[in-house]
C-alpha cells in the first residue's frame, strides 16, 4: 500500500500537536480518523480541541470523528472504540501518541504526577492496544495491513536518561516496552507494531510551554516531520515491518525522502536534539 484511503486511524490525545499532524497526512490521503482525547473545550494555555482537529481533518480530505475520551477511564475508552467501529466499521490503525510529561527529579514530582504519567502513558497505551485489538485482527484478515504506532523512543538502559527525571523516563520506557512485547505477540496475526520517536525537538504549544525551550523554538523542527515519518511506516506491510524503534529521520530514509530542511523552523540553524536520543 502506499496510500492510507479509505483506511481507519483511531488516534488518542490528537487534538493538537503530534497527534494532530499524524491524522492530517492522514486524511489528505482520504483516510477516516477517529480523535479520542480530552479536550473538548477550548484551553486558554493550549490551543486546539477535539472538535478544531476534526475540521482540520475534514479540510485535508478526510473523514473525522471527534470523541471526548479520558484515556485513564476503561469504559470511557472501550466507549469510544465501539463508537469509531460503529461509524467506520472498524479499525486498521491504532496511534497510541496521547503522553503526559514532567521533566522533574524525584523529590519534585509530585504523586499526582507520577500517577498521571503512568495511568496515560504506560496504562493508556496497553489498554487503547488491548482494546483495538479483535479490530485489528479483523483488519489483518480483510488484507487492510492493520498496524499499531506508538509515539515513544527506543528502549534505554543509560543512566544519563534516568537521572534528571526519572519518572518520566519510566513511562515512555513503558510505552516502548509495550512495543517491544506487542509486536511479538501480534506478530502471527499479521498486525505491525511499532515506536516512532523524533530526532530533534519538535514545535508544539505543548512543548513551548516548557522551562528552557520556549527561546530555542528556532532550533526546532515542525510536526510534519514525524506525520510523515508515521505515514511512512504505515503504509508499509505490517509482516514485514513490526518491532522497529523507528527515529523520523530513520523512516523517512527508508521511504526515501533524505531533504529534511523543509521541516526546520528556521533552516540552517543548529537542531536542538530530542530527549533519549544520541
Amino acid at each position: 500500500m502506499s496510500s492510507l484511503a479509505g483506511r481507519t486511524l483511531f488516534v488518542t490525545g490528537g487534538s493538537r500537536g503530534i497527534g494532530l499532524a499524524i491524522a492530517v497526512r492522514a486524511a489528505r490521503d482520504g483516510a477516516n480518523v477517529a480523535i479520542a482525547a480530552k479536550t473538548d473545550a477550548p484551553n486558554p494555555k493550549l490551543p486546539g480541541t477535539i472538535h478544531t482537529a476534526a475540521r482540520e481533518i475534514e479540510a485535508a480530505g478526510g473523514h473525522a470523528l471527534p470523541i471526548a475520551c479520558d484515556l485513564r477511564d476503561d469504559d470511557a475508552l472501550r466507549a469510544a472504540v465501539a463508537t469509531t467501529v460503529a461509524r467506520f466499521g472498524g479499525i486498521d490503525i491504532l496511534v497510541n501518541n496521547a503522553s503526559a510529561i514532567g521533566l522533574t527529579g524525584t523529590e519534585a514530582t509530585p504523586m499526582k504526577r507520577y500517577d498521571l504519567m503512568m495511568d496515560v502513558n504506560v496504562r493508556g497505551t496497553f489498554l487503547a492496544t488491548q482494546s483495538c485489538v479483535p479490530h485489528l485482527r479483523a483488519s489483518a484478515r480483510a488484507g487492510r495491513g492493520p498496524h499499531v504506532l506508538t509515539l515513544s523512543p527506543p528502549p534505554t538502559l543509560d543512566p544519563r536518561w534516568y537521572r534528571d527525571h526519572v519518572a518520566y523516563t519510566i513511562s515512555k520506557m513503558g510505552m516502548s516496552l509495550a512495543v517491544l512485547g506487542h509486536a511479538e505477540e501480534f506478530r502471527a496475526d499479521g498486525i505491525g507494531v511499532n515506536a516512532l520517536w523524533p530526532r530533534t525537538v519538535i514545535r508544539t504549544a505543548a512543548i513551548a510551554m516548557l522551562p528552557g525551550v520556549g527561546d530555542q523554538v528556532g532550533r526546532l523542527r515542525t510536526p510534519e516531520i514525524v506525520a510523515d515519518a508515521a505515514h511512512a511506516i504505515l503504509v508499509r506491510d505490517p509482516r514485514e515491518c513490526t518491532g522497529r524503534f523507528f527515529i523520523d529521520e530513520e523512516a523517512l530514509r527508508e521511504a526515501g525522502v533524505t531533504d529534511l530542511s523543509r521541516y526546520a523552523v528556521e533552516p540552517g540553524r543548529e537542531l536542538l536534539p530530542d530527549l533519549f536520543v544520541d
